[in-house]
């Protein structure tokens, strides 16, 4: 099958989700969620970013947190009846205690410095506004008005500010007593003190004013019915006022903001319903993780807190948020946002016509192996939503071939040039089929020869094998159609062996095979059948790395461990593990779109680890050991089939080639001719990693030095003395720089690219 590059000039589209299916998606992720406290709060003061601050000793910012969520915020402070408390997660907690807020609030008002400057320049409303009466609600709605700059005049009947002071708070120390007189002084105010507030004068002077806020007593004396619960509207009086039923300190200062979005309301003639948005406490899903919390008592308060007890109390805040995902995910910990940012952005790309899709490196690089699902509280599947773009953006001919491109053709090699599919020698029909995977294959072909030979010496009914890919690469790269095409090419194979029972080496394969007949790890069979004579019993320490393949699969899990007990390995689970273990970077094709999210994969499995790193995925043996890890597949180590370094991308294929050709000889007397080269080609160390990094294999370096033979065309470097010659394989055009004697070729450099040249 041969690919096509995209064309830039047909522009398709089709819609990922529907709006509904969007917004469902999205609604999993609570990280956006606010923390319980802040949640809890009437104002929604951030409770946890006010602790982070007063654990890090910066008390002017915390002071100016709660000086721009209320006016008056000393009172605020000393007479809160903190209804965070009973919200704080840490009161879930055994043996301790929640956050005393409403401490840390006083030692900010104390230790803090308050804000400085002017601010901005405000214009003055033309509506203008009268407040009536002196209690702590009128006395902060006094307060916002003014903050919104509309012209406002307080009537009340005490004689100072002092006496409103008092009378509104009774409950402050001295110091802050005379602190919010100053405060009341500082207001854009005007104050009129000694007032009559007779129903009278209420109602001669309320006619003066567009807007009018009174004090409960003051509402009595108009014989006025309860305020609109929500708007505090009382409309035949037209004035604002407090419910009867007492709500706290707290609830005053709540009620004051609403008053103040009813006044924007009416002001603009608009009904004071309209338009409030989202008030007061709410009930937050953010999800948080206590087994971290340790117990702990409140430091106690004497007085206001001092700086450094402050400090301490705050440190007991565990800073409630949802990261569960993040924190086992390392392509999220790359790209920095949370699934529901990501979701919308992956959304946007895949609908562009026309223009750059900026997402495509993080649609590609998802290793889709679900371990966000699995670490998120609420299931939210990044694989799918990854997934899903890549097929929408192929379909629509949006995605570049050239992301995928050499995987697929690895896929078709395994399944073309390598692939082996045959009854064990004697029998038609067999019991059994071994199915090792395509990289158990290209990276310890021994291991699976060693395999192969055990399990038809102790498997009765015959053991047929298929040396081939289960199609898994195409499926990541969202090529159903090449999958489908795989699927029938294996089910055909295993149709004239007549349906045997699967054995895999690998759990991807495993579950990628599902449906085409019953499948079992080979891990299962040895359980059952038990180890071969000459398998070790005392391999020692090991750390052993779950493959996200199989995830899910208890089973699979539980009889590699078993196996791995038998073995004689002493187990040591990483702390990613089981069902939450991370993929090595293999999965979902990541390491050919970002080589280097892939490589922060395979860095973030091996963290906090040493030794042997067993698994029971030739991906992750292959990752782990390129990044220097000792490590092992778990049939290396019952077949005693070490792989050594890891084999390069031309070696692996080579490795599957031989493996082929030598069952096929030692089985089947069957020999297949390696045709002669007819030349000398040599390629330098150098060049071969150049090849390795660039993705260049052996066989199209020779390709290009057959067609440079063939057609003579070559130009010469001068600076380099060498010569440089291309050709054109499917998408791609590879370059080789070579040096050339009578024998031969020696090539020096190679390198290659997707443009096509015409020559003239």
């Amino acid at each position: 099958m041969d690919f096509t590059e995209r064309s830039t000039r047909e522009y398709r589209t089709k819609m990922l989700y529907t709006k509904e299916e969007l917004a469902a998606r999205e609604s999993l992720c609570v990280h956006e969620q606010p923390a319980f406290c802040s949640a809890a709060c009437p104002l929604r003061i951030d409770a946890r970013e006010l602790t982070r601050l007063a654990a890090e000793g910066d008390f002017t910012a915390a002071r100016a947190m709660l000086e721009r969520a209320a006016p008056f915020a000393r009172i605020l402070a000393a007479g809160c009846e903190a209804p965070c408390a009973a919200k704080c997660r840490l009161g879930e907690v055994e043996g301790c205690e929640s956050v005393n807020m409403p401490a840390l609030e006083r030692a900010a008002m104390r230790h803090g410095q308050p804000r400085t400057g002017r601010g901005l320049l405000k214009f003055k409303k033309k509506k203008t506004a009268a407040v009536f009466g002196a209690e702590l609600f009128t006395l902060v709605v006094a307060a916002e008005l003014a903050g919104k700059s509309y012209p406002t005049v307080f009537y009340a009947a005490e004689a100072s500010a002092g006496e409103v002071i008092g009378r509104c708070a009774p409950f402050l120390s001295g110091e802050d007593a005379a602190a919010a007189e100053a405060e009341l002084a500082a207001l854009d105010l005007r104050v009129v003190y000694g007032a009559e507030l007779t129903r009278d004068f209420i109602a001669a002077e309320r006619e003066k004013y567009d807007l009018a806020a009174v004090s409960r007593e003051c509402l009595a004396a108009l014989d006025a019915w309860e305020p609109d619960p929500i708007t505090l509207y009382c409309e035949g009086a037209r004035v604002l006022a407090r419910p009867w039923e007492e709500r706290g300190v707290i609830g005053a200062f709540f009620d004051a903001r609403r008053a103040g979005v009813s006044a924007d309301r009416l002001a603009q003639g608009m009904s004071p319903a309209n338009s409030r948005g989202e008030e007061g406490p709410a009930e937050s899903r953010l999800y948080t993780d206590l087994s971290a919390a340790k117990p702990g008592r409140r430091v106690p308060e004497k007085g206001v807190y001092s700086p450094e007890e402050a400090m301490a109390e705050a440190r007991r805040c565990i800073q409630c948020r949802c990261e569960e995902c993040v924190k086992g995910c390392a392509w999220m910990q790359h790209y920095g946002k949370f699934p529901r940012i990501l979701t919308r952005e992956i959304y946007n790309n895949v609908g562009i016509i026309m223009g750059d899709h900026m997402m495509n490196g993080a649609i590609n690089s998802c290793a889709l192996c679900k371990q966000c699902t699995i670490t998120c509280p609420n299931g939210y599947d990044m694989a799918e939503i990854c997934l899903s773009a890549r097929r929408n953006m192929v379909a629509t001919g949006k995605m570049s071939l050239a992301v995928h491109e050499f995987a697929l053709y690895d896929q078709l090699f395994s399944n073309g040039e390598a692939f082996l599919a045959r009854p064990e020698p004697g029998f038609e029909k067999c019991e059994y089929v071994f199915f090792p995977g395509c990289q158990a294959s290209a990276c310890a072909p021994e291991a699976v020869r060693r395999a192969y030979a055990d399990l038809r010496e102790r498997l009765t009914g015959g053991v047929g094998i298929i040396l081939g890919c289960c199609g898994i690469m195409s499926r990541w790269a969202g090529r159903e159609e090449l999958f489908e095409e795989t699927r029938a090419q294996l089910a055909a194979a295993l149709e004239a062996m007549g349906r045997p029972k699967i054995i895999t080496a690998c759990p991807t394969c495993t579950d990628t095979l599902a449906g085409l007949g019953e499948c079992a790890g080979i891990w299962d069979v040895l359980l059952e059948i038990g180890l071969p004579p000459d398998a070790p019993k005392a391999v020692g320490p090991v750390t052993l790395h779950d493959a996200c393949g199989a995830r899910g699969n208890e089973r699979t899990q539980r009889a590699v461990r078993e196996l791995a007990a038998r073995l004689g390995c002493s187990v040591t689970e990483p702390e990613y593990s089981g069902d939450r273990a991370p993929c090595c970077g293999y999965g979902g094709l990541a390491g050919y779109a970002k080589p280097e999210v892939a490589r922060e994969m395979t860095d973030f499995a091996l963290r906090d680890t040493d030794g042997v790193q067993l698994t029971y995925c030739m991906g992750c043996r292959d990752r782990y050991a390129r990044a220097g890890a000792e490590s092992a597949h778990i049939i290396e180590l019952v077949y005693g089939a070490g792989a050594g370094s890891p084999p390069g991308i031309s070696e692996k294929r080579r490795n599957r080639l031989e493996l082929r050709r030598g069952l096929l000889r030692e089985l089947w007397g069957e020999d297949e001719m390696k045709k002669p080269l007819g030349f000398r080609l040599e390629i330098t160390d150098e060049a071969r990693a150049l090849m390795e990094e660039r993705m260049i294999l052996d066989t199209d370096v020779l390709s290009v030095m057959e067609h440079y033979r063939e057609s003579g065309e070559a130009v010469l470097e001068n600076d380099t003395g060498l010569l440089v010659t291309r050709h054109r394989i499917g998408n791609v055009t590879f370059w080789v720089k070579f040096t050339e004697d009578a024998e031969g070729y020696t090539v020096r450099r190679a390198y290659s690219h997707r443009m096509t040249i015409e020559t003239r």
